[in-house]
């Protein structure tokens, strides 16, 4: 309630706030678009958005005043966000942030006009969303979720906190490029550990449910979940299956530890979202998408939930302790 409270104020004070400066007097109004794949309930969006309107404001930029910030939610469903996407490249804003390559790639099949800013995008540059990371070219440029080698580490720390694990299964949207990227990365680490990998793709609930269950039925398996938007859409499923068959999981994000997962590594997304309206400021000031180019996480966050690991009857090393930036007990 505290998290959700703060997430709030937040928000109030980036629309509100007596810091934000006015438009003077005959000034156009900036409008900026903001397309989600997810539901306007997430939390963690939520969270994302209040740090990227904090720092809009911290800029000079105030929702109501001298900009128009137009939000889009896709609730899951990518029929909707290809709707939504259409929609907001016919407003024409002045800029558009997309959290995701979900929305991301709609967004430039609807226009090559719009200046586009995206956060959390694992390869731009292999899912041919960009030309390369230092000249980006076109109208869309933005910030990386990892690097794949990143993805290698969540089998070394799942081996880590849980060594007797033979058997590892991916789930990852093989949709994407960067969901082929994860699972490859992940793959190649698995011989050097003695880890058997194998894939679980996330098109639906029940085709990851089948598959978790037939999965654990073998002794000595563990689950890594890459980063993507299917798994945030279906989180709480994941999270319940894995602590219903007892297996240890890595998240790649931190909603999944704070919801009851046991141990996440990955970027610190309300940074990517700090840095990303650095990028809406320059384009509203008259930078090119072009010219800005993308950039990789400079902050990692590792947490880490007691509680689940007890549960699943592991006892954490201390030096994964000694490294955790967050520890719930």
């Amino acid at each position: 309630m505290m998290r959700r409270a703060l997430i709030v104020s937040l928000v109030g004070a980036a629309a509100n706030g007596p810091r934000a400066v006015l438009a003077q007097q005959g000034e156009r109004i900036r409008r900026i678009g903001i397309l989600i794949a997810v539901s306007a309930d997430d939390a963690e969006t939520q969270a994302n958005l209040a740090a990227f309107l904090q720092q809009l404001r911290q800029l000079g930029w105030t929702d109501g005043r001298n900009v128009r910030i137009d939000t889009r939610w896709g609730g899951g469903d990518a029929e909707r966000v290809r709707k939504h996407a259409a929609e907001m490249a016919a407003l024409a804003p002045d800029v558009v942030l997309a959290p995701g390559g979900v929305t991301l790639t709609p967004l430039l099949q609807a226009t090559q006009a719009v200046p586009i800013v995206f956060a959390n995008v694992a390869d731009p540059v292999g899912g041919g969303l960009v030309e390369s990371l230092a000249r980006p070219g076109g109208n869309v440029t933005g910030f990386t979720t990892f690097e794949f080698s990143v993805s290698a580490k969540w089998l070394e720390l799942l081996k880590e906190v849980a060594p007797g694990i033979t058997r590892a299964a991916v789930l990852r949207d093989s949709t994407l490029a960067s969901g082929i990227g994860q699972y490859g990365a992940i793959q190649s680490m698995g011989p050097s550990l003695g880890v058997e990998v194998s894939p679980i793709n996330l098109r639906d609930a029940g085709e990851i449910e089948r598959a978790v269950v037939a999965f654990s039925r073998a002794a000595k398996g563990g689950l890594i979940v890459t980063g993507s938007a299917p798994s945030l859409i279906h989180r709480d499923l994941i999270i319940s299956l894995a602590a219903q068959h007892k297996l240890p999981a890595v998240y790649s994000r931190r909603v999944f530890v704070t919801g009851g997962g046991m141990i996440s590594y990955g970027p610190d997304y309300l940074d990517q979202f700090r840095r990303a309206a650095g990028y809406v400021d320059r384009i509203l000031r008259g930078a090119k998408p072009a010219d800005l180019p993308v950039q990789a996480p400079t902050k990692y966050e590792l947490v880490v939930n007691l509680r689940t690991a007890k549960a699943l009857g592991l006892t954490l090393p201390p030096a994964v302790l000694a490294r955790a930036d967050e520890v719930i007990e």
